[in-house]
């Protein structure tokens, strides 16, 4: 039962070429930024990701990104990220844009053994009708686009409705960041961290953790436990440093007042 393991290194070593991966975080919040360093210098390549945002620029998924280690990505939002869109625009990244809550359902699905769902998300749109470009050629044209989704009517309390059915997520690897977790696996996100790391961790066929703070079993309330034990596989402690390490995506401030000493 106590699935810590000795480094990150260790919990990543298993990553082959080809593995897909569900991975957490939300922005630059609730990354789990020490497994993907890990990640990058294992070495493994032609990875399928499957995570709301491929990172920043030289953070994150980010890196793994500029060593051009990953393949194809299914995400739900992709700004903020340059070599991201070069990537994708040159032809050398494949790209499913998926709307947010289905991208997060399909996750959550892959979890639960639910192979497919309906949701009104994408109805009549190019998601449900097909032929968004995911892989472009070397000279804009498109080499991959989007298939057409099977559609069906429902009766709901407004009335028939179209829905159009997705497919669950399951991945090889799930890499998340929770604040708390014990040596079971069970783990507690904080705010804005419990996003996408919980289903992601349910994603994962091997989910692995890295925790701030490593507890004992028993210390944890159960009410508080965000992902059970039962999802998680490999738990890394991180060290005071790594888990102090809080990133910014933008720093605003406001202008200081003429003569005015700075706050």
């Amino acid at each position: 039962m106590d699935k810590v393991v000795a480094s990150a290194a260790e919990a990543v070593a298993d990553v082959a070429d080809g593995s897909s991966l569900a991975v957490g975080g939300f922005g630059v919040c609730g990354v789990p930024e020490v497994l993907i360093e890990a990640l990058l210098e294992q070495g493994a390549t032609d990875l399928e990701v499957a995570s709301n945002n491929c990172g920043v620029d030289g953070f994150g998924l980010g890196r793994l990104l500029a060593a051009h280690r990953i393949r194809r990505v299914t995400a739900s939002y992709v700004g903020q990220n340059k070599e991201f869109a070069r990537q994708y625009l040159a032809g050398e990244l494949e790209v499913e844009l998926t709307p947010q809550g289905t991208l997060a359902e399909r996750l959550r699905c892959g979890g639960m053994g639910i192979p497919a769902f309906y949701t009104a998300s994408g109805v009549g749109t190019l998601v449900a009708e097909g032929g968004i470009p995911w892989r472009y050629g070397p000279d804009g044209e498109v080499l991959v686009a989007s298939p057409p989704k099977v559609t069906e009517s429902f009766a709901t309390r407004d009335g028939v409705r179209e829905f159009v059915r997705e497919h669950a997520i399951v991945s090889d690897f799930g890499l998340v960041r929770a604040w708390k977790g014990d040596r079971h696996g069970n783990l507690v996100y904080r705010r804005a961290a419990q996003n996408f790391n919980p289903v992601c961790a349910m994603s994962g066929s091997v989910t692995v953790a890295e925790v701030e703070e490593l507890v004992e079993p028993g210390e944890l309330d159960p009410d508080q436990v965000h992902t059970p034990g039962v999802f998680v596989h490999r738990v890394v402690p991180l060290t005071a440093e790594q888990a102090a390490a809080k990133r910014i995506e933008k720093v605003t401030v406001r202008p200081r007042p003429a003569g005015g000493e700075a706050r």
